[in-house]
Protein backbone atom coordinates (compact mmCIF):
# COMPACT_ATOMS: atom_id res chain seq x y z
CA UNK A 1 0.00 0.00 0.00
CA UNK A 2 3.09 2.41 0.78
CA UNK A 3 4.55 1.25 -2.62
CA UNK A 4 1.33 2.46 -4.20
CA UNK A 5 0.72 5.67 -2.64
CA UNK A 6 4.92 6.38 -3.55
CA UNK A 7 4.13 5.71 -7.08
CA UNK A 8 1.14 7.98 -7.01
CA UNK A 9 3.37 10.79 -5.07
CA UNK A 10 5.18 11.00 -7.49
CA UNK A 11 2.71 11.09 -10.44
CA UNK A 12 1.34 14.31 -8.94
CA UNK A 13 3.99 15.79 -7.75
CA UNK A 14 5.41 18.55 -9.53
CA UNK A 15 8.04 17.52 -12.53
CA UNK A 16 11.74 17.72 -11.14
CA UNK A 17 13.69 18.10 -14.62
CA UNK A 18 17.22 17.54 -15.19
CA UNK A 19 19.78 20.05 -14.53
CA UNK A 20 20.78 21.72 -17.80
CA UNK A 21 23.81 21.55 -16.94
CA UNK A 22 24.11 17.74 -15.83
CA UNK A 23 25.87 16.99 -19.09
CA UNK A 24 29.22 19.13 -17.86
CA UNK A 25 31.16 17.52 -15.69
CA UNK A 26 34.56 19.03 -13.97
CA UNK A 27 36.80 16.59 -15.64
CA UNK A 28 36.69 16.85 -19.41
CA UNK A 29 40.18 15.83 -20.18
CA UNK A 30 41.08 14.33 -23.41
CA UNK A 31 43.52 11.36 -23.25
CA UNK A 32 44.71 8.54 -25.64
CA UNK A 33 42.36 9.44 -28.03
CA UNK A 34 39.19 9.16 -25.57
CA UNK A 35 37.38 11.95 -24.22
CA UNK A 36 36.16 12.22 -20.78
CA UNK A 37 38.60 9.56 -20.36
CA UNK A 38 38.69 9.81 -16.59
CA UNK A 39 34.63 9.18 -16.18
CA UNK A 40 35.59 6.90 -19.60
CA UNK A 41 37.70 4.30 -18.52
CA UNK A 42 36.38 4.24 -14.51
CA UNK A 43 33.56 2.15 -15.05
CA UNK A 44 36.07 -0.99 -16.08
CA UNK A 45 35.80 -0.93 -12.45
CA UNK A 46 32.47 -1.53 -12.92
CA UNK A 47 32.60 -3.83 -15.42
CA UNK A 48 35.16 -5.93 -13.42
CA UNK A 49 32.79 -6.58 -10.35
CA UNK A 50 29.77 -7.59 -13.22
CA UNK A 51 31.67 -10.28 -14.99
CA UNK A 52 33.33 -11.27 -11.56
CA UNK A 53 29.81 -11.76 -10.33
CA UNK A 54 28.58 -13.36 -13.50
CA UNK A 55 31.95 -15.88 -13.37
CA UNK A 56 30.54 -16.62 -9.98
CA UNK A 57 27.19 -17.56 -10.49
CA UNK A 58 28.18 -19.27 -13.68
CA UNK A 59 31.21 -21.82 -11.59
CA UNK A 60 28.74 -22.70 -8.90
CA UNK A 61 26.35 -23.63 -11.40
CA UNK A 62 28.56 -25.88 -12.81
CA UNK A 63 30.36 -27.64 -8.89
CA UNK A 64 27.21 -29.32 -8.18
CA UNK A 65 24.41 -29.26 -5.88
CA UNK A 66 27.15 -29.11 -2.38
CA UNK A 67 28.37 -25.51 -3.61
CA UNK A 68 25.41 -24.57 -4.87
CA UNK A 69 23.19 -24.96 -1.96
CA UNK A 70 25.49 -23.28 0.79
CA UNK A 71 24.82 -20.04 -1.63
CA UNK A 72 21.35 -20.97 -2.45
CA UNK A 73 18.85 -22.76 -0.86
CA UNK A 74 17.25 -23.08 -4.22
CA UNK A 75 18.88 -22.64 -7.69
CA UNK A 76 16.23 -20.33 -8.67
CA UNK A 77 17.10 -17.97 -5.75
CA UNK A 78 19.70 -16.84 -8.12
CA UNK A 79 17.74 -15.68 -11.03
CA UNK A 80 17.66 -12.13 -9.63
CA UNK A 81 21.50 -12.09 -8.97
CA UNK A 82 21.89 -13.02 -12.53
CA UNK A 83 19.96 -10.35 -13.76
CA UNK A 84 21.64 -7.50 -11.48
CA UNK A 85 25.27 -8.71 -12.83
CA UNK A 86 23.72 -8.27 -16.41
CA UNK A 87 22.72 -5.14 -15.45
CA UNK A 88 25.88 -4.16 -13.92
CA UNK A 89 27.71 -5.29 -16.99
CA UNK A 90 25.47 -3.52 -19.29
CA UNK A 91 25.84 -0.47 -16.84
CA UNK A 92 29.72 -0.02 -17.52
CA UNK A 93 29.41 -0.46 -21.17
CA UNK A 94 26.37 2.20 -21.21
CA UNK A 95 28.03 4.69 -18.80
CA UNK A 96 31.27 4.72 -20.91
CA UNK A 97 29.30 4.71 -23.79
CA UNK A 98 27.77 8.03 -22.51
CA UNK A 99 30.68 9.60 -21.21
CA UNK A 100 32.54 9.12 -24.35
CA UNK A 101 29.22 11.67 -25.59
CA UNK A 102 27.37 13.20 -22.94
CA UNK A 103 23.78 13.62 -24.27
CA UNK A 104 20.22 12.77 -23.23
CA UNK A 105 20.33 9.98 -25.72
CA UNK A 106 23.40 8.52 -24.33
CA UNK A 107 22.30 8.38 -21.29
CA UNK A 108 19.33 6.66 -22.15
CA UNK A 109 22.01 3.56 -21.96
CA UNK A 110 23.45 4.33 -18.63
CA UNK A 111 20.42 4.89 -16.27
CA UNK A 112 18.12 2.00 -18.06
CA UNK A 113 20.28 -0.77 -16.67
CA UNK A 114 21.36 0.94 -13.42
CA UNK A 115 17.26 1.22 -12.66
CA UNK A 116 16.79 -2.38 -13.80
CA UNK A 117 19.77 -3.38 -11.78
CA UNK A 118 18.30 -2.11 -8.35
CA UNK A 119 15.00 -3.30 -9.42
CA UNK A 120 16.99 -7.24 -9.37
CA UNK A 121 18.49 -6.67 -6.07
CA UNK A 122 15.22 -5.42 -4.82
CA UNK A 123 13.14 -8.68 -5.98
CA UNK A 124 16.62 -10.81 -4.69
CA UNK A 125 15.94 -9.18 -1.14
CA UNK A 126 12.39 -10.25 -1.45
CA UNK A 127 13.04 -13.74 -2.23
CA UNK A 128 15.48 -14.06 0.88
CA UNK A 129 13.84 -12.46 3.37
CA UNK A 130 10.11 -12.18 2.45
CA UNK A 131 8.96 -15.07 0.46
CA UNK A 132 11.00 -16.77 -2.71
CA UNK A 133 7.70 -17.09 -4.79
CA UNK A 134 6.48 -14.01 -4.10
CA UNK A 135 10.17 -12.08 -5.04
CA UNK A 136 10.28 -14.34 -8.64
CA UNK A 137 6.66 -13.37 -9.47
CA UNK A 138 7.84 -9.49 -8.86
CA UNK A 139 11.26 -9.79 -10.92
CA UNK A 140 9.80 -9.18 -14.30
CA UNK A 141 7.24 -6.85 -12.76
CA UNK A 142 9.96 -4.59 -10.89
CA UNK A 143 12.20 -4.98 -13.84
CA UNK A 144 10.00 -3.90 -16.23
CA UNK A 145 8.68 -0.99 -13.75
CA UNK A 146 12.65 0.16 -13.65
CA UNK A 147 13.06 0.18 -17.38
CA UNK A 148 9.41 1.86 -17.59
CA UNK A 149 10.60 4.91 -15.51
CA UNK A 150 13.88 5.81 -17.38
CA UNK A 151 11.93 5.37 -20.75
CA UNK A 152 9.41 7.84 -19.65
CA UNK A 153 12.45 10.13 -18.14
CA UNK A 154 13.27 10.19 -21.82
CA UNK A 155 10.38 10.26 -23.39
CA UNK A 156 9.14 13.64 -21.02
CA UNK A 157 12.74 14.93 -22.67
CA UNK A 158 12.12 14.60 -25.81
CA UNK A 159 8.74 16.41 -25.13
CA UNK A 160 10.11 19.39 -24.13
CA UNK A 161 9.41 18.53 -20.46
CA UNK A 162 11.62 16.89 -18.47
CA UNK A 163 10.49 14.27 -15.30
CA UNK A 164 12.70 12.60 -12.81
CA UNK A 165 9.80 11.66 -10.24
CA UNK A 166 9.32 8.40 -11.53
CA UNK A 167 13.33 7.89 -12.46
CA UNK A 168 13.99 8.88 -8.34
CA UNK A 169 11.58 7.07 -6.51
CA UNK A 170 12.50 3.77 -8.61
CA UNK A 171 15.95 4.24 -7.54
CA UNK A 172 15.86 5.51 -3.85
CA UNK A 173 12.76 4.73 -2.33
CA UNK A 174 13.71 0.75 -3.67
CA UNK A 175 17.28 1.38 -2.06
CA UNK A 176 15.48 2.60 0.76
CA UNK A 177 13.15 -0.74 1.23
CA UNK A 178 15.89 -2.88 0.25
CA UNK A 179 17.23 -1.31 3.82
CA UNK A 180 14.76 -1.46 5.98
CA UNK A 181 14.04 -5.08 4.49
CA UNK A 182 17.69 -5.84 6.03
CA UNK A 183 16.98 -4.54 9.51
CA UNK A 184 13.81 -5.68 9.74
CA UNK A 185 13.74 -9.31 8.15
CA UNK A 186 16.15 -11.95 8.64
CA UNK A 187 17.40 -13.87 4.89
CA UNK A 188 18.70 -17.45 6.35
CA UNK A 189 22.33 -16.34 5.42
CA UNK A 190 25.73 -15.65 6.94
CA UNK A 191 26.51 -12.27 6.09
CA UNK A 192 23.27 -10.52 5.57
CA UNK A 193 24.35 -7.36 6.51
CA UNK A 194 26.23 -6.95 2.88
CA UNK A 195 23.20 -4.98 1.95
CA UNK A 196 24.01 -1.97 4.17
CA UNK A 197 27.33 -2.24 3.55
CA UNK A 198 26.56 -1.89 -0.40
CA UNK A 199 24.09 0.28 -0.20
CA UNK A 200 26.38 3.00 2.15
CA UNK A 201 29.14 2.66 -0.13
CA UNK A 202 26.47 3.49 -2.55
CA UNK A 203 25.20 6.24 -0.88
CA UNK A 204 28.68 7.36 -0.87
CA UNK A 205 29.11 7.04 -4.14
CA UNK A 206 26.33 9.49 -4.80
CA UNK A 207 27.67 11.97 -2.31
CA UNK A 208 30.98 12.22 -4.48
CA UNK A 209 28.90 12.53 -7.36
CA UNK A 210 27.20 15.80 -6.07
CA UNK A 211 30.57 16.85 -5.34
CA UNK A 212 32.23 16.39 -8.86
CA UNK A 213 33.68 19.74 -9.14
CA UNK A 214 34.57 20.50 -5.62
CA UNK A 215 36.82 16.88 -5.47
CA UNK A 216 38.08 18.05 -8.97
CA UNK A 217 39.58 21.28 -7.97
CA UNK A 218 41.73 19.96 -5.08
CA UNK A 219 44.42 18.89 -7.41
CA UNK A 220 42.61 18.09 -10.75
CA UNK A 221 43.70 14.37 -10.35
CA UNK A 222 40.37 12.84 -9.96
CA UNK A 223 36.86 13.95 -9.89
CA UNK A 224 33.77 13.47 -7.51
CA UNK A 225 32.23 11.69 -11.07
CA UNK A 226 35.25 9.40 -11.77
CA UNK A 227 35.46 8.75 -7.47
CA UNK A 228 31.33 7.70 -8.15
CA UNK A 229 32.03 5.06 -10.16
CA UNK A 230 34.89 3.51 -8.19
CA UNK A 231 33.16 3.39 -4.97
CA UNK A 232 30.33 2.30 -7.18
CA UNK A 233 32.10 -0.81 -8.17
CA UNK A 234 33.49 -1.33 -4.91
CA UNK A 235 29.53 -1.43 -3.30
CA UNK A 236 29.45 -3.74 -6.51
CA UNK A 237 31.94 -6.26 -5.52
CA UNK A 238 30.66 -6.14 -2.00
CA UNK A 239 27.54 -8.37 -3.18
CA UNK A 240 29.95 -10.51 -5.02
CA UNK A 241 31.91 -11.27 -1.79
CA UNK A 242 28.66 -11.95 0.24
CA UNK A 243 27.56 -14.50 -2.04
CA UNK A 244 30.55 -15.87 -2.05
CA UNK A 245 31.61 -16.34 1.21
CA UNK A 246 27.80 -17.15 2.38
CA UNK A 247 26.27 -20.19 3.70
CA UNK A 248 23.00 -21.14 5.23
CA UNK A 249 22.63 -19.81 9.14
CA UNK A 250 22.46 -22.95 11.94
CA UNK A 251 19.03 -22.56 12.80
CA UNK A 252 18.25 -23.26 8.61
CA UNK A 253 20.89 -26.22 8.42
CA UNK A 254 19.17 -27.61 11.57
CA UNK A 255 15.73 -26.88 9.27
CA UNK A 256 16.91 -28.92 6.59
CA UNK A 257 18.89 -31.87 8.78
CA UNK A 258 15.82 -32.60 10.20
CA UNK A 259 13.77 -32.58 6.69
CA UNK A 260 16.13 -34.95 4.90
CA UNK A 261 16.15 -37.31 8.11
Amino acid sequence: MCSVLVILAAAIWPPIAQPHDYHGFADQRFMLGIPNFMNVISNLAILYSGVAGLIFLRRISNSGDARYSQTFKTPSESWPYLVFFISIVTTALGSAYYHWQPDNATLLWDRLPIAIGIMALLAAMLVERVDVKLGLKLLPVLVLLGAASVIYWYWSEQQGAGNLNFYIVIQFYSLLLIVLLSLILPSGYTYDNAFLKAIGLYALAKVAEMLDQQLFSLGQIVSGHTLKHLIAALAIWWIVRMLQKRSWTVEDKSIQSGQNY
